[in-house]
């Protein structure tokens, strides 16, 4: 599950760069450190491959999410992922006001998702693994919400600096 697996390159490049800095560390550094490779891999590269999947795998990413395969609103959604996984990879270059306003959109767009995705278990029993498996309540619900819980920390943890 592509979920788990940027999910997991987030921490191990986490882990890595702070153990790197070791002595440089502060409740500050290692915010911006998590952030950083939560933009960058869940989604910047999330992004990139859900881009990837529902344009040029279409009929194959329908099926896996329960969808019937030949909507035309499909390649929107492609696009709009394309968008966040620019942006996520964006985050690399630019950071502050980029981040927090990367973290709000993206998490509007997959709590968005989520809201439909559940109605969708709700309304017609779709529990495709793509619907109602790790997608769902990891890259949908929780990555997205530890992006805002840790903006929020981070705005906390540097007043002094203009992050609004």
């Amino acid at each position: 599950m592509y979920v788990v697996f940027f999910l997991g390159l987030a921490v191990v490049f986490s882990a890595a760069s702070l153990i790197r800095r070791r002595k440089e560390l502060s409740a500050l550094r290692i915010v911006e450190t998590v952030l950083l490779y939560l933009f960058i891999f869940n989604v910047g590269c999330s992004g990139l491959f859900a881009f990837w999947g529902h344009a040029f795998f279409a009929d194959r990413a329908a099926a896996s999410i329960g969808w019937a395969p030949g909507s035309p609103f499909q390649f929107e959604v492609a696009v709009a992922n394309l968008a966040f996984g620019v942006l996520g990879m964006l985050c690399i270059f630019f950071r502050d006001n980029f981040w927090l306003a990367t973290g709000v959109g993206c998490a509007v767009f997959l709590l968005g998702a989520a809201a439909g995705h559940i109605r969708e278990m709700l309304t017609a029993g779709n529990y495709a693994v793509n619907n109602a498996g790790p997608v769902l309540y990891l890259g949908d619900i929780t990555i997205p919400v530890l992006i805002l819980v840790l903006l929020a920390v981070r705005r906390r943890l540097a007043p002094a600096r203009r992050l609004s």
